[in-house]
């Protein structure tokens, strides 16, 4: 099916350029003309959590529309004057005056326009720093759109000023993505340029795989562009898009390329060469396509989380880089035959051995496999240990969710969020947001009263609460029989301030209590509140929880609770996709294992550098807690990527083992003729992960300098050392299936390396 591919690209290959050019312009209109990406904040709402803030949502303000807005904080200081000083308080207003006569703008609030009694939160410990609170009229994604003029118009003369606060740091995460992308582009295309002419010993040779790369991206954003249209789409994804998309259509690109060179060098014809290098590393780049998607796949699992369109988006430039792997990239070899090859004659004077191609049978990388196989356990087992070994620090994997820790420090808006949490009194606090809910009656009954009156007295005892507000702490005088006989009547003879709590805190089914605390809020002593809450009981009631530890806690049950299943899902169609690919049943169960042990080894790295904090002064970020998301996106995205270089080489060993009929010459010579390209891939692919690993946001950071460690790892420990000495221990072994399913591999004809491709052909041009 491959070698009749490649021969009818071969023989429509300008008629394959134009359409490949047409998809390249449909893919531009598509990333114009596309949907927007999405922030995180809008996933989870299928999390008990979620569900609760919909419920309260509903219930409260059911006669009303629900109108969302937006907010910064302006920090003004001073070294030598105070907030309480005449020429402070003259600063801060003549400042803000111009904000006042905005019309983006709905309120302001500074220390000096509260009540006494709440002076005290705007004014930071030392006295030198103040606050003020800028409401805006529109969300926060419109807000983002003018927050610099905004900013821009506060001068603050002998003061200060930093913004910081909910738009400033969406604001923050949003550009700092962008920026990550553009400089990951900027240093990733030079570099991996530079490598493949290494590679290549070729300009054309090298500038093809780079087309491919830039095709692939283009396409894969356009992919995700038309995706957001339909669904929620992360921010995350295009960043994913652009690193995958880069690294795997390079790495197929290499393969294909150097097939056909091969082949031309060999003697074939143009066609001949086409034909042949699609049925080998043309029905290798496709399997390894499959397995790369079926890895991203595992990010579907989590339905309700932005992972799934992380995924989705993956699956999305992995099926643009096979395409254009499949049909541009052979229809331009085609009209390029030998010139492929070109070279500067004073470059080949300058380094003569670049590009010479050494006999059969010889090598370093002969050599090596050989080496191993006569030793093969002496290889094997350091290899296991070594991987073992840099699993190790995952044992102490704790997640959380990500928070504004994951912005470099040297963030403005996050050094601001710094000082208002350290400097600002009640500013550290956290809340758990406890609703007492009574499905299917009224919560004000004297018996309902009474019991979530109890309740909220219960919440306060707990162990590091620092008080509960709710519609029971309104004045300190009156006790459980008071709010009931107040409650249970009448409300229009309620004093003001009673009436307002229970507009903003109760409806007709439920009553909210918030129950605050000083600790972080991913912290263990917020998750364990929100497990007290939880925990709790009410006659004809519900006792339900939400707030940042609460989706915090719920999105991480939630992944503990998908994962065995996406995981061993994945494993299982992976384990049949390469069954189909080698016709064994041995290799597959050898490459998931092998898979495992490179995922444990990155997982490790991971615990090791961005939890415990090593290497976080070199690498410019906080040393935190694992997002929950980081660990399922780095598994998907290794073992797709580790068994993209196990279909590239197996694919390779099977052919040689089916040519000569012996496993150890198969072996040594499929890692002869392959292990050069997978070195020089996962070099290029370490190339582009670290280039993402320079990026400022920890997410990205995190997944790039995983995905290196993890193909640094995999193309050498596993592919030199392990690979070769199991493969030699389990000789002919390697190949058995039992007999049914060795006559339907048979029968599917899918292992079969299109024997047509070498058919003699009359010469193109």
């Amino acid at each position: 099916m491959f070698a009749r591919w490649g021969r009818f690209v071969y023989r429509f290959r300008w008629a394959t350029l134009v359409v490949s050019a047409v998809l390249l312009g449909a893919s531009v209109i598509g990333v114009l003309t596309g949907g927007q990406v999405v922030g995180n904040e809008g996933f989870g709402a299928s999390l008990e959590a979620g569900r609760t803030a919909s419920l309260v949502t509903r219930d409260i303000h059911r006669d009303q529309p629900v109108v969302v807005t937006s907010g910064m904080t302006l920090i003004f200081s001073s070294a030598t004057l105070k907030v309480t000083d005449a020429e402070f308080q003259a600063a801060v207003e003549s400042a803000i005056a111009p904000l006042g006569g905005d019309a983006r703008i709905s309120g302001l609030t500074t220390p000096y326009s509260v009540p006494a009694s709440e002076q005290a939160t705007f004014m930071s410990r030392d006295g030198h720093k103040a606050l003020v609170m800028v409401q805006f009229k529109d969300q926060a994604r419109t807000s983002e759109r003018y927050i610099n003029e905004v900013i821009a118009a506060v001068h603050p003369g002998p003061l200060t000023v930093v913004a910081t606060g909910q738009v400033p740091l969406n604001l923050a995460f949003n550009s700092t993505l962008d920026s990550d992308l553009v400089r990951a582009e900027y240093v990733a295309l030079p570099v991996t340029f530079l490598m493949l002419i290494l590679i290549f010993a070729a300009i054309v040779a090298a500038l093809l795989p780079l087309g491919v790369g830039l095709l692939a991206i283009v396409g894969g954003l356009a992919g995700t562009m038309l995706l957001a249209r339909f669904t929620d789409v992360s921010q995350y994804a295009t960043n994913i898009v652009s690193l995958i998309g880069l690294a795997l259509a390079i790495d197929y690109s290499l393969f294909v390329v150097n097939r056909f060179r091969d082949e031309l060098a060999a003697g074939a014809t143009r066609e001949e060469a086409i034909a042949i290098a699609m049925s080998t590393a043309g029905r290798a780049i496709t399997f390894s396509g499959v397995t790369v998607a079926i890895g991203l796949s595992a990010m579907l699992f989590y339905q309700g989380t932005f992972m799934a369109s992380m995924g989705a988006a993956g699956g999305i430039v992995v099926a643009i880089a096979v395409i254009y792997g499949l049909t541009f990239l052979p229809a331009a070899l085609a009209i390029l035959g030998n010139a492929v090859d070109w070279w500067p004659r004073w470059a080949r004077r300058l380094v003569p051995s670049l590009g010479v191609r050494r006999p059969a049978g010889t090598g370093a990388w002969h050599a090596m496999a050989t080496w191993v196989m006569r030793r093969p356990w002496f290889a094997l087992i350091p290899a296991l240990g070594v991987l073992i070994a840099l699993g190790t620090p995952f044992l102490q994997l704790r997640m959380a969710s990500s928070d504004v820790d994951a912005l470099p420090p040297s963030n403005q808006a996050r050094q601001g969020y710094d000082t208002l949490i350290n400097d600002f009194p009640g500013w550290n606090e956290s809340s758990v947001e406890a609703v007492a809910y009574y499905p299917d009656s009224s919560p004000f009954s004297p018996e309902h009263i009474g019991a979530t009156y109890d309740l909220s007295r219960r919440l306060a005892a707990l162990p590091n609460v620092i008080r509960v507000e709710s519609i029971f702490d309104i004045n300190p005088g009156l006790g459980r029989l008071d709010y009931q006989s107040l409650y249970s009547g009448s409300r229009d003879s309620l004093p003001s301030a009673m009436q307002d709590a229970l507009a903003n805190s109760a409806g007709k089914h439920i009553v909210l209590l918030n129950v605050l605390t000083n600790t972080p809020y991913t912290s263990d002593e917020s998750r364990a509140i929100v497990r007290a809450v939880r925990a709790e009981h009410l006659t004809d009631g519900q006792v339900l929880a939400t707030g940042g530890t609460a989706f915090d806690l719920d999105v991480v049950n939630f992944i503990l609770q998908r994962t065995p299943v996406a995981i061993g899902t994945v494993i299982l169609v992976t384990y049949v996709i390469l069954f189909l690919l080698t016709g064994s049943v041995v290799l597959p169960l050898k490459a998931v294992l092998t898979n495992l042990f490179s995922i444990s080894a990155s997982f490790g790295a991971l615990v090791f550098v961005f939890q415990q904090g090593h290497l976080s002064g070199l690498l410019g970020f906080t040393a935190q807690s694992i997002d929950p998301s980081i660990p399922v996106i780095l598994f998907s995205l290794v073992f797709g990527m580790s068994m993209d270089y196990e279909v590239l080489l197996i694919s390779r060993i099977q052919e040689e083992y089916q040519r000569t009929g012996d496993n150890q010459a198969g072996v040594a010579m499929g890692l002869e003729k392959s292990g050069r390209l997978i070195t020089g891939a996962a070099a290029i692919m370490c190339a582009v992960f670290i280039a993402f690993g320079l990026a400022q946001v920890v997410i990205i950071k995190s997944i790039g300098i995983g995905l290196a460690v993890a193909i640094a790892l995999d193309a050498t420990i596993v592919r030199i050392l392990i690979v070769p000495a199991v493969m030699r221990i389990l000789g002919r072994a390697n190949w058995w299936a039992p007999r049914p399913l060795a006559l339907l591999h048979r029968r599917l004809g899918a292992g079969e390396f299109g024997a047509q491709a070498r058919q003699p052909v009359r010469e193109g041009v």
